[in-house]
């Protein structure tokens, strides 16, 4: 997701430098901030308990999850209801194309209810960006993505020990086959690659796809209000230009969602299947 994300910065900037351009009359232009990823509390505020939209949406997102599965799922019929098709639809992509595929049917079973949980949440929390009256992931700010990397780290030590107890960290920090002064490089390289790297490389690949995605599709539709309502003369055609693009962008934003679901859980299944693999 690397070029789609240099993609949008560019097509930021261009924005950027295009909207002052429109502005010299008297509308002024307010583009997005990261503050929006910082909302006012909302409820029980100077609390332990405090929630901040942000928050608001990831309970409904969960309660929702529930609420789906449990509609989906309490009637099962041989012909299946939509709502039955599409909960088995994603609960077969996950058990086949990810647990089963690299994982085998004995550990993919083992560890499908937490592959399944990831990418479930994982989805919801994405697409609340493009619902409208939400309008912002639940996964866009750090503790979500944050919470599920380290349940995925803390699961891929956990069954590493479990499967090799005597050789799980060791063959980890020390590869067989390496001649023993090159572990003065390779023992560093693997401890931090294996062990620290992991955890912060599915944080952010989240995090980041989600922060600019909102700030693409607000700047996108703020600045075709803009065009409309505020700019001068010839510069209101120009969001026209702008609200295609936000319209792109939203179906964009809808495969992002899924594909960021989908890697996550894919990678946390690969790190499942490094630390079983017969190697250690």
């Amino acid at each position: 997701m690397h070029a789609p994300i240099q993609e949008c910065a560019l097509l930021l900037n261009a924005l950027n430098t295009l909207i002052p351009l429109a502005a010299e009359g008297d509308g002024q232009f307010v583009g997005p901030s990261i503050g929006e990823f910082f909302p006012a509390t909302v409820l029980f505020a100077g609390t332990p308990f405090e929630m901040n939209r942000i928050m608001l949406i990831r309970v409904l997102v969960v309660v929702a999850i529930m609420v789906f599965f449990y509609v989906a799922t309490r009637r099962m019929k041989l012909v299946p209801t939509r709502m039955q098709s599409l909960a088995e639809m994603g609960l077969g992509l996950v058990r086949v194309n990810i647990a089963e595929d690299l994982l085998g049917k004995k550990e993919g079973a083992r560890f499908l209810p937490l592959l399944t949980t990831i990418f479930f949440l994982v989805l919801g929390m994405n697409i609340t960006g493009i619902v409208p009256l939400l309008n912002i992931a639940g996964s866009s700010v750090i503790g979500i993505p944050l919470v599920l990397a380290v349940i995925s780290y803390l699961v891929f030590i956990y069954a590493g020990l479990k499967k090799h107890p005597g050789k799980f960290l060791r063959n980890s920090l020390f590869p067989p086959g390496v001649p023993w002064f090159l572990y003065l490089i390779v023992t560093p390289i693997e401890f931090v690659s294996t062990f620290i790297l992991r955890p912060i490389t599915l944080t952010l690949r989240l995090l980041m796809n989600m922060i600019v995605g909102h700030l693409l599709l607000v700047l996108f539709f703020l600045a075709t209000q803009f065009f409309f309502f505020q700019a001068d003369g010839g510069f209101k055609l120009f969001g026209l230009g702008t609200l295609a693009f936000g319209f792109v962008f939203t179906l964009f934003e809808i495969l992002v969602a899924v594909l960021q679901a989908y890697v996550f859980t894919l990678l946390t299944a690969v790190y499942l299947q490094l630390a079983l693999a017969d190697e250690h």
